[in-house]
Formats: structure tokens, sequence, C-alpha cells
């Protein structure tokens, strides 16, 4: 029994590898968690962005032909949002609006006024590649030249706050996965190494035999890449039901999630895995197979 435990011991390409595949997954759950915050963050500026829209109202008494010409005119510009090749305007009558305003508010103002003074208006969806401030400055300059258009409104306090924190969350994240990059390489060399460490005597052993270095690496390599794996599929995995866990807990989260994205990104962990395991032990074994015997010891 000792014998057979000695052989177990001194079997290459043998490490303790539950510490190395801990780490990896741990590593890899980390670097997955900012994955999908990335990806939720990126599809709720994109349904932030698909809801910006310009409020066109009309000029009282103009005829039907005119309003319809006036949407035809908007419909037909480059910066109008469309969503499967309709674009995206909406016609909300002076009576209409009215009647919301009722709604929300409890007050009729036509008892007091006399008269109804909201106008006639088009609500136009803009194209995500048109949110920049002057370039809807610009929009509504143009749309106000059309005949028959009173006035053009927009929240520019909006727009301004979207873009201004996309930028910053954009330098923050990239900040962020640098940081996380250079502490996931550290944490799995170091790991690496130290299950490594036990190894070196055999590795020195096989070297003075006339084993080459690319047979002594190559039962190291194989089992690294596959704890990369194995590491990759428990992290995607912990993702997973996390995930499951946040939807039952968080209101239309799922709204934000993107099979086909998320799949990618459980595919590129396991990859990244399998990456990380393999080049940490190629460095650490070319260490050990550079070093001397007295510095072995």
């Amino acid at each position: 029994m000792e014998k057979e435990s000695v052989r177990k011991k001194k079997k290459l390409g043998s490490y303790p590898y539950v510490s190395v595949i801990f780490s990896i997954t741990l590593a890899l759950f980390v670097i997955g968690l900012f994955g999908l915050l990335l990806l939720h963050t990126t599809k709720l500026t994109q349904l932030i962005r698909e809801n910006i829209e310009i409020q066109v109202y009309l000029d009282k008494g103009i005829t039907d032909n005119q309003r319809i010409q006036i949407q035809k005119t908007l419909s037909s510009k480059d910066y109008a949002a469309e969503k499967n090749d309709e674009v995206q305007i909406s016609y909300v009558s002076k009576e209409e609006a009215a009647k919301e305003f009722i709604e929300e508010t409890g007050e009729d103002f036509t008892n007091f006024l006399g008269e109804n003074p909201l106008r006639d208006a088009y609500i136009l969806r803009i194209a995500p590649e048109f949110h920049d401030s002057e370039k809807l400055k610009t929009i509504k300059e143009e749309i106000e030249k059309i005949n028959g258009v009173f006035e053009v409104v927009y929240v520019e306090s909006l727009v301004d706050s979207i873009n201004d924190n996309m930028t910053k969350i954009s330098v923050f994240l990239l900040g962020f996965a640098a940081i996380l990059l250079i502490a996931v390489v550290i944490l799995i060399n170091n790991t690496i190494k130290l299950a490594l460490f036990s190894q070196r005597f055999l590795i020195r052993s096989m070297q003075l035999v006339g084993a080459k270095a690319s047979f002594i690496q190559k039962p190291f390599l194989y089992r690294a890449s596959m704890h990369g794996a194995l590491a990759g599929v428990l992290a995607s995995a912990g993702l997973y039901a996390l995930m499951n866990f946040a939807n039952r807990k968080i209101q239309d989260l799922e709204t934000l999630q993107e099979t086909d994205k998320i799949l990618v990104l459980f595919a590129a962990l396991l990859v990244v895995g399998v990456l990380i395991g393999f080049s940490s032990t190629f460095r650490a074994i070319n260490k050990y197979l550079k070093l001397s015997l007295d510095e072995l010891y």
C-alpha cells in the first residue's frame, strides 16, 4: 500500500490539483461576473437609447394633408429610428394628450380655461447614432424649419446625462478589467508554481536520464489544460445558478439578458480556463527545467 502511494506521488504530471482547480474556478467566476455586468450594462444602455425620442408639436389649424406630409418628411429622415423595418413615429392628438393629462393629474383644465390649449404632436424616436447632444440640436433646428411645425422638444439633460455616464462607466470598467486581469494572472501563476514545487526533483530526474523538455512538459500541460477546462465549466455553472437566483429576486432582469451572448461568455470562460492553465504551467515547468540542482533545494 505504501509502495503504491509513493508511486502515485512520483508519477510525472501528478500534483495537488484541487487548489489549482479551485483558484482557476474562482478567478474565472469573477471574470465571468464582470462579463455579465458588462453585458447587462450594455443592454440597459441600448434600451435607454432606443427610447430617446423628441416631441414635434404642430401648428394649430393645420390641415390633415399638411399633417400627413410632415409625418412623411419625418419618416424619411436618416435619424428616424426603425424597428422591424418600420419607422418609430406615433401621432398624439391634442384630445388624446388632454385625456392622458386629466387621467394622470385628476384635474380637468378645460373647465376653467374653456378650451384645450394643447397641440397635436408627433413622437419620433431617434436612432442611437444620432444621440450626441450637438446632433440632436441640429435635428431640432432642422425640424422646426418644416412648414407646420410649431416647436420641437426633447429632454436635453437626459441625453447629456446618458452620454456622460456612459463615458464614466466605460473608463471604470476598463480600469477594473485591467486590474482584475493582472490579479488573476498573478494568483494562478503562484498557485501552479506551488503545486508543481513537489515535482521539481522528479523533473530533474527525468532530465538526468535524457528525457527531452517536450516529453517532460506534455503530461503537465495536458493535465493543466483539463483542469482549466473543468474550472471553466464549474465557473459557468456557478454563474448560471447566480443568474437564476437573481432573476427570481429582481423583477424584469431577464429582459436585459441575451442568451446567445451569455453562451458566448461561458464558452470564452472555458477557453480562458484552458489558456490560463496551459500558459501558467508552461512557464512554471520551464522555470524548474532551467534550475540547477543547488537551486532546486
